[in-house]
């Protein structure tokens, strides 16, 4: 597991432990429904991707960033800067956050820089972080996309 994957699981981990209960609820209607409409098969095929379809691509959609974030800075018990520091963010999420993390992350992540330049790249890895967790399904706030 790389090190985006691991700040990802974090992140995200914590969003998804509340959606199981809600994602199984959903396939449980749909395992019921096959099982009793045997003798009529056209209704459960329209039910249930209805039903599938709904329930997952909202909650991938949703993960909202901020409030994890928020929460995981306030728990870490430092004062920690998520929104303008890839160091603070790794540390809120429990993270090492050493030179040598961030060089990995900045391989991960495309970094062509020069990464002795540890300012220039957590400024880079920062927005490059940002934008890869909205691509893969978190709502993070425009002001830390630009």
């Amino acid at each position: 597991m790389g090190i985006f994957d691991k700040i990802k699981h974090a992140i995200f981990g914590e969003a998804k432990a509340a959606e199981p209960a809600a994602v199984n609820a959903p396939k449980a209607a749909s395992v019921q429904a096959p099982v009793s409409p045997s003798p009529a098969p056209s209704q459960a095929p329209t039910a249930s991707p209805t039903q599938s379809k709904a329930a997952p691509a909202p909650a991938a959609a949703t993960v909202d960033i901020v409030p994890i974030l928020d929460a995981a800075a306030k728990k870490s018990g430092q004062k920690l800067d998520w929104r303008h520091s890839i160091v603070d963010l790794m540390k809120a999420v429990g993270m090492d956050a050493s030179l040598a993390e961030r060089k990995e992350l900045a391989a991960e992540l495309g970094y062509t820089g020069d990464s002795g330049d540890s300012a220039k790249m957590n400024m880079w890895l920062h927005k490059a972080l940002m934008k890869r967790l909205s691509e893969n399904g978190g709502k993070v706030p425009a002001d830390l996309l630009d």
